[in-house]
């Protein structure tokens, strides 16, 4: 009775393996991974399971990131210049000291669409399992 749900997860696994490996375009943007932890604490049901990630993206100037979605949610922090972020056909400005909430499972785009670099810190949650950058292609929920 076992065999169903092994192949299940074997599926699943397969998938997003195969997922992860897809791109998105990146034009212009440099990441640098600053601080990654495992969860740990009194959330038990989350130790373990899960990393905190703070990672810095570098914008140059006309850098963009392509239609995205991300492995978990996060905050970010715009810590210099302006970042252009396109979400459901609307456009948002965020500059030097603002904060926004990305849920991970809502496509968008973003870019710098001044002459001077863009740096943003990116606080987020994601699987213990995930490496690289935690952005994936979209895709239906």
């Amino acid at each position: 009775m076992k065999t169903p749900a092994l192949s299940a997860f074997i599926l699943l696994a397969f998938s997003a393996c195969v997922f992860a490996q897809q791109k998105v375009e990146a034009v212009g943007i440099t990441p640098a991974v600053k601080l990654e932890e495992l969860v740990s604490g009194h959330l038990t049901e989350l130790n373990g399971k899960f990393k905190l990630r703070v990672t810095e993206l570098t914008f140059a100037p006309g850098a963009s990131l392509g239609v995205h979605h991300h492995a978990g949610p996060g905050v970010r922090l715009v810590l210099s210049g302006e970042l252009t972020f396109m979400q459901a056909g609307k456009a948002t400005t965020y500059r030097a000291g603002d904060y926004f909430y990305e849920s991970g499972n809502v496509v968008h785009t973003a870019s710098n669409a001044t002459k001077a670099p863009v740096r943003v810190a990116f606080f987020e949650v994601l699987p213990v399992q995930w490496s690289g950058l935690s952005l994936t292609p979209p895709r239906a929920y």
